[in-house]
């Protein structure tokens, strides 16, 4: 044996996931609306001009995979950190390490820093003057909405790329590449996986396709070799390699008994929305996606008519989160029941429709200068803000305008007398808004 069947012995140590890892834009998986051809980070990344970044999307949608591919294009430095270990010493020398390689051999750092959220103030103090003055180009990587949970300084100053959960087509392909490749994937195995398994491993994975490689790599490796040596995968060793049954409904079916859940919630029949809940997770279907149309439904349907159906549907996605099932599926019912005897509404939606529509097409609308930020500007600009009506200095509402000159008199929400949205009305009567 020698040196070089070591590192052999490596590469097969590590899980399909790994081995699988997408080495060049060719084989990357999903995320067609950001490396496309053409592609705003396609060209960026083959131009090797890629600005400060962060990456936002859910666990096993390729965040991690595409810097890889990055780093593999650049002539660049790569320092990758993990923001759960990594403390504000290690940025540090990372910053310096950039700065040795700028100024002595001009050549750029990229700083990989992954669960990216989990960065303190203290430590993204410490790297922001590296990013703006280009010591450093930063790629985050993060499932949490940066908005929210990075400091803002950063986040103003990368481009976030949104990545959306792997469709069951893209993941499917993923694990059929897999099965052929005998170098990185499975392919010395000669397995064979029937279409009804891998179908059930790529729909239930949830978008992530690390889980779907564990899952088929799992099956794989555990099932019984037939008296020929050849290995065959069921639908009963991907359900148990993914822990998770299949459905035991049609497509059509599926999808018949769900439209008829979400029309039942709507339309305040709680026995028939019980029923189509229980069919459909019984059926084999994620608790979890029905808690989900819950949660929609109680905006879109009930809404303003009674807020709390929002509280309770969400109540009920965290304690179905905390218990798991069996015990889970109480509150859910108790959810279904509120949702359905609740006060019906669908104002909210339509205002939220109305207000996208302006949105999208209205962009160049001013806004009135009193509600601008007064910290910059000139003289005049600031004495024009000084205008704004603070509403508590008025017992906590004023006649004002807030949408800007040419929007004025549009109304998106137009409350109901359906349950509490009655109140809301009354409360504008009072303030002469009705």
């Amino acid at each position: 044996m020698d040196l070089f069947d070591f590192n052999d012995n490596e590469e097969k140590a590590k899980p399909l996931a790994e081995r699988m890892r997408a080495t060049s834009l060719d084989d990357f998986v999903g995320q067609k609306h950001i490396v496309a051809e053409g592609s705003l980070l396609r060209r960026a990344i083959a131009l090797d001009r890629l600005g400060s970044c962060i990456f936002w999307g859910p666990p096993g949608c390729g965040k991690t995979t595409l810097a890889n591919v990055i780093a593999a294009r650049t002539n660049a430095e790569f320092i990758k950190l993990n923001a759960v270990n990594a403390g504000v010493a290690d940025v540090k020398k990372a910053v310096e390490r950039a700065r040795d390689n700028l100024k002595l051999f001009n050549r750029r750092t990229y700083l990989m820093l992954d669960e990216c959220h989990r960065f303190s103030k203290t430590q993204s103090d410490s790297l922001l003057p590296a990013i703006e003055q280009g010591t450093i180009v930063f790629i985050g990587s993060t499932t949490e909405s940066p908005y929210a949970s990075m400091t803002p300084a950063i986040v103003s100053r990368c481009r976030v790329f949104h990545f959306e959960a792997l469709s069951a087509a893209d993941i499917r392909g993923a694990l059929v590449r897999a099965l052929a490749d005998k170098r990185k994937g499975l392919g010395s195995y000669a397995a064979q996986v029937d279409g009804e398994a891998l179908d059930h491993i790529a729909g239930t994975a949830g978008g992530d396709l690390r889980t779907a490689y564990n899952a088929l790599e799992l099956a794989v490796l555990t099932t019984p070799p037939q008296a020929d040596g050849s290995i065959h995968v069921t639908l009963s060793d991907a359900e148990q390699s993914i822990q998770r049954k299949a459905l035991s409904l049609n497509e059509d079916a599926y999808y018949d008994i769900l439209s008829a859940f979400c029309k039942s919630l709507r339309g305040s029949d709680a026995n028939a929305a019980l029923y189509y809940a229980m069919r459909l997770i019984e059926g084999g279907c994620d608790p979890l996606l029905v808690l989900r149309r819950l949660v929609v439904h109680s905006a879109e349907d009930v809404g303003m008519a009674d807020p709390n159906a929002l509280v309770v549907a969400t109540s009920a996605l965290t304690a179905f989160l905390n218990l798991g099932y069996p015990e889970g599926l109480l509150p859910l019912s108790e959810a279904i029941v509120y949702v359905c005897e609740a006060e019906k509404s669908g104002a909210v939606k339509n205002a939220m429709f109305a207000a996208q529509k302006d949105a999208r097409e209205r962009r160049d609308d001013a806004i009135p200068a009193y509600l601008r930020d007064v910290s910059y500007g000139s003289r005049e600009m600031k004495a024009e803000r000084e205008k704004y009506l603070y509403p508590h200095d008025f017992g906590g509402w004023v006649a004002q305008q807030y949408l800007p000159d040419s929007l004025k008199d549009r109304v998106y929400y137009s409350p109901t007398d359906n349950g509490y949205e009655h109140t809301v009305r009354e409360i504008r009567r009072k303030k002469g808004q009705e």
